[in-house]
């Protein structure tokens, strides 16, 4: 069957970076769902482990990819929440083949059913971000309404979604945005204020009156806001972060002030196949009810079409610009 994957870790400028293959139809596991591929997105996930690692030849080409959605083939003698026929959606497993292929064998328990009001595309673009945002917003942090959250990098994939999830749950949402696309996105969204992560946090949150926030969300270079977000988290406040950090942090910033800080890897239940694995099903479920009755909107922003190396190494390039909005989609495999 067709994929794209690499056999070398190389920059997007380079064609080997990402290639047209040919690989093996997947083996199945107990719990698993054979799906036939629609629609991807990518992620700075991809670019990232895409772009990591030694340039020595592969033995066996890596496939990337982890959104997708599609129909369900096939299932495992053990599945007992989907059959054939089901349009699914889903982020995939950290240590499993990706979604850049036609057909993908993934665990059922971190699947869930499609949103039937969308289209692949902007169901695609859906699982990662919006699985990080609410375990970030709902597992990782004790809300409580008229809870003021600081969202860095409200414009990209995950703030797109922490955003709206955040306004649905009655919080007064603080956004970072930099350009002027991205800052009509995050209203759009529902942002209440907008500041300019390029810009020093501090005093522009002073200047809109605030002196502290209860929660902060870091989506964005963790190393240049860390000092930002202890001076403007309140005592006994909850930081949550998602990007990781290429210097030491600090923790002692905080002490002070008793707070407690945490990270967000939406991998971690399928890569420790921990207990928990279940309840990513249960919020694609949640998050696709939310679709459905119009409480959420869609955050694709750009398409391509096929699915091919060419179309990823563009999209790859998108998210590695910088300047992305929303996220990049590619959809339906060329006959």
């Amino acid at each position: 069957m067709a994929a794209v994957g690499f056999y070398q870790h190389l920059p997007i400028s380079n064609p080997n970076s990402l290639q047209d293959i040919t690989v093996t139809t997947p083996t199945m596991k107990a719990h698993d769902l054979l799906v036939q591929v629609n629609a991807v997105s990518v992620n700075p996930v991809d670019t990232g482990v895409r772009g990591g690692g030694s340039a020595q030849r592969l033995k066996h080409p890596k496939v990337l990819g982890w959104d997708a959605v599609g129909q369900v083939q096939a299932v495992g003698k053990e599945v007992t929440l989907f059959q054939p026929g089901d349009r699914v959606w889903y982020a995939g497993d950290f240590q499993r083949s990706g979604s850049n292929t036609q057909l993908q064998a993934v665990d059922e328990r971190i699947v869930g059913t499609a949103p039937q009001n969308l289209s692949d595309e902007q169901a695609a673009a859906v699982p990662l971000v919006g699985l990080t945002a609410y375990e970030s917003l709902f597992e990782k942090f004790s809300l409580q309404k008229n809870d003021k959250i600081l969202i860095i990098n409200g414009s990209g994939g995950v703030g797109s979604m922490a955003i709206q999830l955040a306004k649905l749950a009655g919080l007064t949402v603080i956004a970072t945005a930099s350009k002027p696309q991205s800052v009509a996105w995050v209203q759009d969204l529902g942002a209440d204020f907008i500041i300019d992560h390029h810009q020093d946090l501090v005093s522009q949150m002073r200047a809109l009156g605030f002196r502290y926030v209860d929660k902060i969300l870091n989506l964005n270079n963790l190393d240049a806001h860390w000092s930002e977000i202890a001076e403007l988290i309140k005592p006994d406040g909850q930081v949550v972060a998602t990007t990781e950090n290429h210097q030491l942090i600090d923790l002692q910033k905080l002490t002070k002030k008793r707070v407690t800080f945490s990270w967000e890897w939406m991998y971690s239940k399928s890569y420790y196949q921990l207990p928990s694995m279940m309840t990513q099903h249960d919020i694609l479920s949640k998050l696709a009810k939310l679709y459905e009755t119009k409480l959420l909107i869609p955050i694709n922003k750009i398409s391509y079409s096929p699915i091919n190396a060419t179309n990823l190494r563009q999209a790859h390039h998108d998210i590695e610009s910088g300047r992305m909005v929303g996220k990049v989609i590619l959809a339906g495999w060329k006959r």
